[in-house]
């Protein structure tokens, strides 16, 4: 519910925490986008790898060969990435709908002021059928000069 400007607030107390919900969906939409480029496997393979090295050659290891710190930290960087790249697949679908419903719209215009100038084009040759042209002219005017002229003789 939108809050209107001309009457106070309610006091109230929130057990939630508040947010916007559009300003969370268009972070959600940049990291989806950010973890869907090469450039985010080159750093994540680049991160690994270090890590990797660090604890296999460096002489403090702060994560041991079955890299559970690591692993752990994987398994929580995916379990934020799919929810925020659900989000931002929901909030590219709902814009999809949206666009959709334009595009139909602006179709079904489109078709109406089709369908009326074909209208109008069938009513401009029915009104043309029925004039006069230059060739039917010239032809009954052959005509009438040859019965005038086989008439005199």
């Amino acid at each position: 519910m939108t809050e209107r400007l001309d009457q106070p607030r309610d006091v109230t107390m929130r057990l939630r925490p508040h947010y916007d919900p559009e300003a969370f969906g268009r972070l959600s939409e940049q990291i989806a986008r950010f973890l869907g480029t090469a450039r985010f496997l080159v750093y994540m393979t680049v991160f690994v790898g270090v890590w990797v090295v660090w604890n296999v050659l460096a002489p403090f290891k702060f994560d041991p060969y079955p890299y559970i710190f690591l692993t752990l930290m994987l398994s929580l960087q995916a379990s934020y990435a799919a929810p925020l790249i659900l989000l931002a697949q929901n909030r590219q679908s709902d814009r999809d709908r949206v666009q959709y419903e334009q595009d139909r719209l602006a179709a079904d215009r489109t078709q109406a002021e089709t369908e009326y100038l074909t209208r109008e084009i069938a009513a401009l040759r029915i009104a043309i059928g029925e004039m006069a042209t230059r060739d039917y002219i010239r032809s009954e005017l052959q005509r009438l000069q040859e019965e005038l002229s086989g008439g005199g003789q």
